[in-house]
């Protein structure tokens, strides 16, 4: 079983690796064949998505945190490396160390204060953080974020091979090669002595505190690592954009990033690459659907709801937890703790436990 899926896996990745050689498409479901620029945009944008929703499920699949702010490190990721090289003039390596370095920072201070409190108000502390950020690049201050109309990225600082329509073979390399970074991070995170000791807090913590883990530091350590991997997925995701959006730093964007999770399967780290990517996808393509004349022209019971693509994804997602309570990996015969871990978390929620950890 293990070899069928190293080579399942093994398939996997070379199928995505020549993606932007293969001429053909899916009448109806992609913009054109997977060769063209704009199936190639949004096959990278699905690639870093499923990227980001692993840096979550190494917090709240393998940890147990649910936070309700985890869209503030892929913002800080976004709107610091646009910043730094529009604004400051920085090319963009410098850039990306320097957006890093501001990611392990935050992600540690807002680690350090929201893990004195657990449950509800764990999650409440983060959202209050992502929110505050929310707002900050709302008010725009000194002209640095752009408010509402967002913050176009000065490409001349960035390499010619990752600007233009021409490129975007490119950017989805480089967003391969993200979600490759990425996975491999999160499973040796996950396989570390701390890694351990965070399932263990997870599945016991009076027990694994018994036997003398501390579950501070290292619940600290995978909420920094995790907040750190997401910021690197910001910087991926601004430079296939192109700009800096007000939209990924909204603290609703980290609901989105755990629907993903759900969606995928908390606790199977192909699930929830699988989850994020099939959230954008869906999310793109139904937008797309909306606007078509073929829905304009259905009848109005058929076409009020077809012209709504965030219900038609909340349907999607009912359907998902109603049938498929392990998400798209419990279908293939994946066991996710999902179930389990929503339970446990809504028992703590219900003591309302605040006792610092």
């Amino acid at each position: 079983m293990t070899t069928r899926k190293a080579a399942l896996g093994g398939a996997v990745l070379i199928l995505l690796a020549v993606l932007p050689f293969i001429p053909v498409g899916v009448q109806g479901l992609l913009p054109g064949p997977f060769s063209t620029s704009g199936t190639l945009q949004l096959m990278a944008l699905c690639l870093v998505f499923g990227a980001l929703a692993l840096t979550y499920d190494l917090l709240f699949g393998h940890a147990g945190l649910l936070s309700f702010g985890h869209a503030l490190y892929f913002a800080l990721g976004v709107y610091v490396c646009n910043i730094v090289i529009t604004h400051g003039g920085l090319s963009l390596i410098p850039a990306v160390l320097l957006t890093l370095g501001v990611g392990v920072v935050v992600s540690l201070a807002v680690g350090a204060l929201s893990l004195r409190v657990k449950g509800i108000a764990f999650a409440m502390v983060t959202l209050s953080f992502a929110q505050a950020a929310s707002v900050l690049v709302l008010l725009d201050p000194g002209d640095y974020t752009g408010g509402e109309e967002g913050l176009g990225l000065d490409t001349a600082k960035i390499p010619q091979a990752f600007v233009g329509v021409a490129n975007t073979r490119n950017l989805y390399w480089l967003s391969f090669g993200l979600l490759i970074v990425v996975y491999g991070l999160v499973r040796w995170t996950a396989s570390s002595e701390p890694g351990r000791a965070a399932k263990a807090l997870r599945e016991n913590e009076q027990r694994a505190t018994v036997l003398g883990i501390a579950a501070f530091p290292v619940r600290l350590l995978l909420f920094t690592v995790a907040g750190t991997l997401a910021t690197l997925c910001g910087v991926a995701y601004l430079l296939v954009i192109g700009s800096s959006t007000q939209q990924i730093s909204d603290a609703h964007f980290s609901l989105t990033v755990l629907v993903m999770v759900v969606l995928g399967g908390l606790g199977s780290r192909w699930g929830v690459v699988a989850g994020g990517v099939l959230y954008h996808f869906l999310d793109d393509r139904l937008t797309a659907l909306a606007t078509t004349s073929f829905v304009h022209d259905l009848p109005a019971p058929l076409r009020a709801p077809l012209s709504q693509p965030l219900f038609l994804l909340g349907v999607v997602f009912i359907v998902v937890v109603l049938f498929l309570p392990g998400g798209i990996a419990g279908a293939f015969g994946h066991r996710s703790h999902q179930a389990a871990a929503i339970e446990s978390l809504a028992g703590r929620f219900r003591r309302g436990t605040r006792q610092p950890t």
